[in-house]
């Protein structure tokens, strides 16, 4: 089917219009015929999602390529290869799930669905652009359907959390739009393929003796890093995702940390390192000292949390550490890590951050302190809760080790003290995930409001099956994963590395012309 990856990408937003039109009324029938519609689009997204699996050839390049004219005489180009197919079917499996969490919602529930499915087909929409300007216009408009799942049906706080969320991540793209602008003015396109086989300039410049590399390569890769650093989040910027998370609803939390977050990986993979991998390598260092303290500082801060939903959103900064340590590391082992790592987190944090929705929306309180004892009276869910929380600590046998162990290696490959305090993580992961079981589940039950408290309802047991299952099946096969993803980090290493070369050559000529 020559569309059929712009069918993924676009059947939810036609149902989100199929609500918007035909959708009357807010009895108990509209509001349930909202809910299915939106299960049966995105169930039917995901099923699209295993067909373009199904005719993708690992290391094949960009396939399935759609291209067509567009608006103001821009272009319409998508595609996928050995990366973003994987993210694809990431953001397709979620999101029925997802929408299955919102179940119960109850208010403006027409609105709400109509939310989910416009940021999905935003979401894919990022992964499978081949085009600047359709992967920017995809970026951004990814913010408005979050914005207002956060500000409509978040917390007390939610307005202030909304706007914290969009302004931090707006300004951060803002550079990158001129960035944008900027390689279509050098290169003359807009097209990533090509753009990912021009060389962009740069300069050798001597600052205080230290040989340092400069010009528009590197004024692009700093653009283009103020973007992603802010929507992975990486420290110091991360602040504005805990008080995302806490104040938004269980479902937009899922997604925000399931998919948003990854975007920011994403877009490193496609951009950073391909298009300025001179800029990289310079960079490098700085970028895996900063992943470095983010991973044992954030881990530190989720140690003292109160409350469980800005635990797990630290938990979630440090793990992006691992991501983009990964990324910069530079070699096979590193990026295969970082691109399974975030996979992994995926269903990790997704399924964590549903466990918290199950106590709160029997307790409607996430503090620590109001729980206790509740294996007493909820095993099934003790025992979800126990699987996935040693999936995030890093468990042999989880998908969760084998992310951890690959971007270790990586990292250890590109430098040991790196490596080093990363490791440390690891440990410190234990402790916060433990400490945060022992306290919900573990000891007596004692809290009078706790002894009514009923385990995981049929429909809770379906959302976490799949989840489950996907957990498991990565920690012991992990060839799902780097058999596809493999053959494109390669291609993008060979191409990384043949640039770093030539830079060395052109380096050393310099050099010699100094001399001379």
């Amino acid at each position: 089917m020559d569309s059929l990856i712009s069918i993924v990408v676009f059947l939810p937003t036609v149902a989100a219009i199929i609500l918007a039109l035909f959708l009357r009324g807010d009895d108990e029938a509209a509001r349930r015929n909202a809910k299915y519609l939106a299960l049966i689009a995105t169930t039917a997204s995901f099923l699209g999602s295993l067909l373009i699996l199904a005719q993708f050839e690992p290391g094949g390049g960009f396939q399935m390529v759609e291209q067509r004219q567009w608006i103001a005489g821009l272009t319409y180009k998508v595609g996928v290869d050995g990366i973003s197919v994987l993210f694809v079917l990431l953001t397709t499996f979620l999101m029925p799930l997802v929408i299955l969490s919102a179940w119960d919602v109850s208010e403006r529930v027409k609105e709400y669905m109509i939310a989910f499915l416009v940021l999905e087909t935003m979401m894919l929409g990022v992964f499978v652009a081949l085009d600047l300007i359709l992967f920017y216009l995809f970026f951004e408009a990814g913010l408005i359907p979050m914005f207002l799942i956060i500000g409509i049906w978040g917390g007390a706080n939610r307005v202030y959390a909304a706007f914290k969320f969009f302004l931090y991540t707006f300004l951060g793209s803002v550079l990158m739009l001129v960035a944008m602008l900027a390689m279509y003015v050098d290169a003359g396109t807009t097209d990533i393929p090509a753009l990912l086989t021009h060389q962009f300039s740069y300069d050798v410049i001597s600052v205080f003796g230290f040989t340092i590399v400069g010009g528009l390569q590197t004024l692009l890769w700093l653009a283009f890093f103020a973007s992603f650093a802010v929507k992975m989040p990486m420290w110091p910027v991360h602040t504005w995702l805990p008080d995302a998370h806490v104040q938004a609803p269980t479902a937009g939390s899922v997604v925000l940390a399931a998919i948003l977050l990854k975007l920011g990986g994403y877009g490193f993979l496609r951009f950073s390192l391909p298009m300025f991998p001179v800029a990289s390598d310079v960079l490098a260092p700085f970028v895996l000292w900063l992943s470095a303290i983010a991973i044992v500082y954030t881990s530190l801060v989720a140690l003292v949390q109160e409350d469980m939903k800005k635990l797990i959103a630290y938990s979630s900064v440090a793990h992006m550490g691992f991501v983009t340590a990964g990324i910069f590391s530079a070699n096979q082992q590193g990026l295969d890590g970082a691109i399974f790592q975030m996979i992994s987190h995926g269903f990790i944090s997704g399924a964590l951050f549903l466990c918290v929705g199950v106590v709160y929306d029997r307790m409607h309180t996430r503090d620590i302190d109001a729980y206790g004892g509740l294996v007493n009276r909820m095993p099934a869910y003790a025992l979800i809760f126990l699987l996935f929380t040693m999936a995030n600590i890093g468990l042999p046998g989880t998908s969760g080790f084998v992310g951890e162990f690959l971007t270790l290696m990586g990292m250890f490959q590109a430098n040991t003290w790196v490596a080093f305090v990363a490791t440390t993580g690891v440990i410190l992961s234990a402790a916060y995930g433990l400490w945060l079981y022992r306290r919900v589940m573990l000891g007596d039950l004692i809290k009078e409001s706790l002894k009514s408290m009923r385990d995981l309802t049929a429909r809770e047991k379906w959302i976490f099956a799949p989840l489950v299952a996907m957990t498991i099946l990565l920690g012991v096969y992990p060839p799902l994963v780097t058999d596809i993803v493999g053959p494109s980090v390669a291609g993008l290493l060979d191409t990384y590395e043949a640039a770093l070369d030539e830079a060395g050559l052109m380096t050393a000529t310099a050099a010699a012309d100094v001399v001379h």
